[in-house]
C-alpha cells in the first residue's frame, strides 16, 4: 500500500474498503476525520514525519473528493465497476529532509485516471497520476484490498499496492545529478523507468458509535532495485502507520 499518493507511502482505503463489503453505490454520504500519520520524510528515508493528517470521503452523484484518489468524478459508477478521473496531491520532500546539496521536490498536483473492480469480495483499483510538476512524471499504481466484516463493529482490511514509475519520475526523485553530487558528496546515480515499490499493510476500522469510528493502519512498504539503489536510500524496507477518529453522515 502507498502513501501513497495522498501522502508518498501511507495507503488510505478505509471508505473504499468498507463501500465495498456493504456492495453499496458510494453516493451521497459524506466521512471527515482527522488523525496523525508516522511515514519517513521521503522514500528510503531513515528518519521519520509526525504528520497530520485529514480523513476525508465525499460522494455526491458521479462527483467525490478523498484521500485516495482526490477530487474528481466517476464516468462510470455501479456497485462492482466504476471509472474516475481526478485531480489529486502528489507529495515531494523538502530541502532539510535530504542530504545538503540535493535539491528539494516540490509538492504538486497531480492528474489521475482509475478504474475501480470489486469481485469474490475483493476490491481492485488499477490507475495512474501525472504530476503537474514535482516530478513531472507518471507513476501507475495497482492496489488490492480484501475488507473483512470481522464483527458488527469491525472491518479489518488487509491491502497490497505496487507502483511501476517513468524515467523522468524515477530520476527526479531518486536521481542524483552532477552538480547535485558534487555539492553533497553523494554519488551521480541515474535510473530508468520501471517498478518503483510494494507495500504491503492492514487497516482496521472500529465504530465506536453511529457514525463515528476509531481507523488505524500499520505497513511496509520495499523499495525495488531501481529505486533502492539511489545513494539517496537509506533503507529500501520502512515502516509506517497511521490512527484516526472519523465521522459518517
Amino acid at each position: 500500500m502507498t502513501i501513497a499518493r495522498a501522502i508518498a507511502a501511507l495507503p488510505v482505503v478505509l471508505m473504499s474498503g468498507l463501500l465495498g463489503t456493504t456492495g453499496a453505490r458510494a453516493q451521497d454520504s459524506t466521512t471527515v476525520g482527522l488523525g496523525v500519520a508516522a511515514v519517513p520524510t521521503y522514500q528510503g528515508s531513515g528518519e521519520y514525519r509526525v504528520l497530520p493528517f485529514p480523513l476525508l470521503n465525499i460522494n455526491i452523484g458521479p462527483f467525490f473528493a478523498g484521500m485516495v484518489d482526490g477530487v474528481g468524478m466517476h464516468v462510470i459508477d455501479t456497485p462492482s465497476f466504476k471509472i474516475g478521473g481526478s485531480v489529486t496531491y502528489v507529495r515531494g520532500y523538502r530541502h532539510r529532509d535530504v542530504p545538503e546539496g540535493k535539491d528539494n521536490l516540490s509538492d504538486a498536483a497531480g492528474a489521475r485516471l482509475f478504474t475501480t473492480l470489486r469481485m469474490a469480495g475483493f476490491t481492485a483499483t488499477l490507475g495512474a497520476t501525472r504530476s503537474i510538476g514535482g516530478t513531472k512524471g507518471t507513476v501507475a499504481d495497482l492496489r488490492i484490498s480484501y475488507p473483512m466484516m470481522v464483527s458488527p463493529k469491525l472491518v479489518v482490511i488487509p491491502t497490497v499496492t505496487t507502483s511501476w514509475a517513468s524515467d523522468k519520475h524515477m530520476n527526479r526523485y531518486f536521481g542524483i545529478t552532477q552538480r547535485e553530487a558534487n555539492v553533497s558528496g553523494l554519488g551521480q546515480f541515474s535510473t530508468s523507468s520501471g517498478f518503483k515499490d510494494v507495500n504491503a499493510g492492514i487497516t482496521t476500522n472500529y465504530r465506536l458509535a453511529d457514525g463515528l469510528n476509531l481507523t488505524a493502519n500499520v505497513g511496509m512498504s520495499y523499495l525495488f532495485d531501481r529505486a533502492a539503489d539511489s545513494p539517496l536510500v537509506q533503507h529500501r524496507l520502512r515502516p509506517m502507520g497511521f490512527a484516526g477518529v472519523s465521522y459518517s453522515f
